[in-house]
């Protein structure tokens, strides 16, 4: 039975977690922690989303707490380090959080910021960890991203670029360009109305997913399971989530058939403090089981009242607009 919106609040926690380093531009993450009879879910869509995007973040914690995880698969995910835009001399102190961890994630393409740091960045990484896969949150313009990525192969290779550029169109002619820079899409998958477009049209090699824009665990499940029909191999990752959020990702991975490459699950790092104690990353692997938030952690890390209220308004628009498109069934 899909919650009504007076149900959800009741159990309603609006937290803030500080952040070690500046991550999408912000210092601060905040969620709403839904408690319901299945255990904990997150609703936790970016400020600058809409109500329509925002609604498929509250879809995916209502089903994490109401209905809980899928069967798994797996006990433990591999997980790649994740490297924002920083200078290449904390490298070291950003891949110590991830132990034994054989894949990194490299943030390139910061508003403000050069190519030449982006090497350099790259560079410092491979020094310690190989296998790199670097991330521009379509940043770039075709042109730009040809000229990048050549600059960023020229020592080694990349496992994948993803999300050169904004558009679709964009990627298949990065794709065409560079041939042996394997693509990823990620913006062009979980924001857009039809996430096997990208696919379709040739413009990736992998597809980066993530829980809560797509609609919740099970979604991601059967998008998996269509992408694999093209063969085209999914990441699983993480949209800077809570340690409940987290657990959400990390139960769709332990429950996918196959799982070829490593999860971009660890970013709790980057937060200064969290809901939940963090799990151990051990040989690269995090457990998958549920997390149960802290009591004490989600009273130190209440976010202010105005905050609280301003979330609370947010999750009932979003919630009335699950109910009048009708999208509240987890069958």
């Amino acid at each position: 039975m899909f919650p009504v919106g007076d149900e959800i609040l009741s159990r309603a926690r609006v937290v803030a977690l500080p952040m070690r380093v500046r991550f999408r531009g912000i210092a601060t993450r905040e969620a709403v922690l839904l408690e319901g009879p299945a255990g904990w879910g997150e609703f936790a869509p970016f400020p600058e989303y809409d109500d329509a995007e925002a609604a498929h973040w509250l879809r995916a914690g209502i089903e994490a707490a109401w209905l809980g995880p899928p069967a798994p698969l797996r006990e433990r995910v591999p997980i790649n380090a994740t490297v924002p835009a920083i200078d290449p001399d904390r490298v070291p102190e950003i891949l110590a959080r991830f132990p034994g961890a054989r894949t990194a994630k490299v943030k390139v393409a910061e508003k403000g910021q050069t190519l030449a740091q982006d090497v350099a960045r790259v560079t410092a990484v491979r020094e310690l960890i190989p296998n790199v896969r670097v991330d521009a949150n379509g940043g770039w313009t075709v042109e730009q991203a040809v000229r990048a990525l050549a600059a960023l192969t020229a020592d080694g290779p990349l496992e994948y670029a993803e999300q050169p550029c904004a558009t679709v169109p964009e990627l298949v002619e990065v794709r065409r360009q560079l041939p042996g820079v394997p693509i990823a899409a990620d913006e062009s998958i979980r924001r857009a109305e039809d996430p096997l477009k990208v696919v379709r049209a040739g413009g990736a090699d992998v597809a980066v997913v993530k829980v809560p824009p797509l609609g919740g665990m099970r979604r991601l499940l059967a998008l998996a399971d269509e992408l694999a029909g093209h063969g085209v191999p999914v990441v699983v990752s993480s949209a800077l989530d809570t340690a409940v959020g987290m657990g959400a990702g990390l139960a769709a991975a332990a429950a996918l058939p196959g799982l070829q490459l490593a999860c971009g699950l660890g970013t709790g790092g980057l937060f200064e403090s969290d809901v939940a104690a963090p799990r151990e990353m051990a040989d690269g692997m995090l457990d998958a089981s549920p997390v149960v938030p802290d009591p004490d952690r989600l009273e130190a890390l209440a976010a202010p009242a105005e905050r609280a209220d301003w979330w609370f308004a947010r999750l009932r628009r979003c919630h009335e607009l699950l109910v009048t498109c009708g999208d509240i069934s987890f069958v």
